[in-house]
């Protein structure tokens, strides 16, 4: 299985890296540069208050799905018609209910035109996602990699046009953003539906009250999961908005160095949708999980290491090279949303084990502690440090939750990291702080050169790791279930 899954990641990555980073340095990056800071910090704020109700538009079905299908395949021709008919009496609800809230907490009506489009467009992603579930649950993991990188492709499209084109008079508006992406996301899940439907010998749909209340009732922790951490992922960015006079700057300069946190989240989301179906599936089949997820941490949380240290060395160049509102105040959030990444590497592939062994009510405990965290320091630091406050307030959230996922992986599963793969990543943390304090120290280097240097020591000590302890068992396929 560590061979299969380090075949996949490499494919799923390659794919992912050589779009996703242009969409969020080349078109996202150039968006926000041109439009006002308050204006994109308004369309961060909303998108974040969207996300928010992400239980009610999901309800845990991506995942449920996702598990099942991958130990039970034959359920896809039974499953589909019905999750698709709830989906799309959730997706009503969830509109219902994100615009009655809006009115309620007070969005105005010029207001409400972009929270509608954005509102819809987390519909159609959450659809995506739902479709995607069922081509890897499938075992189409190259499949569902391409997949993945489809609306973003798009988008990249789109959003050339109408940046650079000259196609469109008048200045960039945020409303062209937000329509560009839903009509990439509508043209993805056509094409998502279509692969789906074709591995189905019969597609008719059709409601059927028992099985969607069993459905419910079966998703119910997942989309209590799904709730609980969209909460402590996205409400930084909401009580930013609405907690200081001068909120939608400051969530605007948030959402710049959030973009980088959101760019690094992406390897490790990527992570997760491959080990959920590995996982789940080896579970089912009762083979042993212990490499894979000795493996997968070691990587993640390696890029984690190698991310901090990177941008801990130059935060201020970093976000002044980026972004007309660069500072060293933006470069201090940077680093502590970096910070943040290194912990959460590690909740991809504990918090997906957990989640395929069935252990999902454990982990809501977890995160439901760590929402409570989260809101206090919000409350207490924003007011105080502003943004950056809430940059603090996510690090101190996601060191609980990893710490918490590994104690019950413990607990639960008799699964602990080995001291042999923490030796090996506090080695590697040790040489790349040396040679970044070198390179700062050695004045005549160019800082994006120095920056560079140190994410290529970083990639080598990963190659020569990798090598080290891998070469013979996954290549050659010997002792491939051993503990690196």
């Amino acid at each position: 299985m560590k061979r299969e899954f380090l075949l996949n990641i490499v494919f799923l990555l390659t794919a992912n890296l050589l779009i996703k980073p242009f969409y969020l340095f080349g078109i996202d990056r150039t968006v926000q540069n041109t439009v006002s800071e308050s204006e994109y910090g308004l369309y961060f704020a909303l998108f974040n208050f969207t996300f928010l109700f992400q239980i009610v538009n999901d309800f845990g079905i991506q995942n449920y799905n996702n598990r099942n299908i991958a130990q039970h395949r034959h359920l896809l021709v039974k499953y589909f018609p019905n999750l698709i008919v709830l989906k799309g009496l959730l997706s009503l609800l969830y509109l219902v209910l994100v615009l009655g809230i809006g009115w309620w907490v007070g969005y105005t009506l010029p207001h409400f035109s972009l929270l509608l489009f954005i509102a819809f467009n987390q519909i159609l992603f959450s659809l995506v996602l739902y479709l995607r579930s069922n081509v890897s649950g499938l075992g189409r993991y190259r499949l569902d990699s391409l997949l993945s990188v489809t609306d973003r492709l798009l988008l990249i499209l789109i959003c050339s046009v109408l940046l650079w084109g000259n196609v469109v008079p008048g200045s960039f508006r945020i409303e062209w953003f937000v329509w560009a992406q839903t009509a990439s996301l509508s043209v993805t899940a056509l094409i998502a539906l279509r692969v789906v439907a074709r591995r189905l010998p019969r597609f008719r749909l059709g409601i059927k009250p028992a099985f969607l209340r069993y459905l419910l009732r079966e998703s119910a922790p997942y989309a209590l999961s799904i709730f609980l951490m969209s909460a402590y992922y996205r409400l930084d960015g909401l009580m930013i908005e609405q907690l200081l006079p001068d909120g939608a700057t400051e969530a605007g300069l948030y959402a710049s160095a959030y973009r980088l946190y959101e760019a690094a989240n992406m390897v490790g989301f990527l992570f997760a949708s491959l080990l959920l179906p590995l996982f789940s599936r080896m579970l089912a089949e009762k083979a042993p999980v212990e490499g894979l997820a000795h493996f997968s941490f070691k990587l993640i949380v390696l890029s984690g290491l190698i991310l901090l240290i990177a941008v801990g060395a130059y935060p201020t160049e970093i976000m002044q090279l980026l972004y007309k509102s660069g500072s060293a105040y933006s470069g201090q959030i940077l680093l502590y949303l970096c910070g943040s990444y290194l912990a959460v590497a590690g909740t991809y592939v504990f918090g997906t084990l957990l989640v395929a062994s069935n252990h999902t009510r454990q982990l809501n405990y977890v995160f439901a502690i760590g929402l409570v965290i989260n809101l206090t320091l919000n409350l207490i630091l924003i007011p105080v440090l502003k943004a950056k406050g809430a940059a603090i307030a996510t690090l101190v959230t996601q060191v609980f939750i990893i710490g918490g996922e590994l104690f019950i992986a413990r607990k639960e599963l008799k699964l602990s990291v080995p001291w042999r793969v923490w030796r090996h990543l506090a080695y590697s943390g040790a040489l790349l702080f040396l040679v970044a304090k070198g390179l700062k120290m050695w004045q005549q280097t160019n800082w994006a050169l120095s920056f560079f240097c140190i994410l290529a020591t970083g990639g080598l000590i990963a190659l020569y790791l990798f090598l080290n302890d891998h070469q013979a068992k996954v290549f050659q396929g010997k002792n491939a279930n051993e503990i690196p």
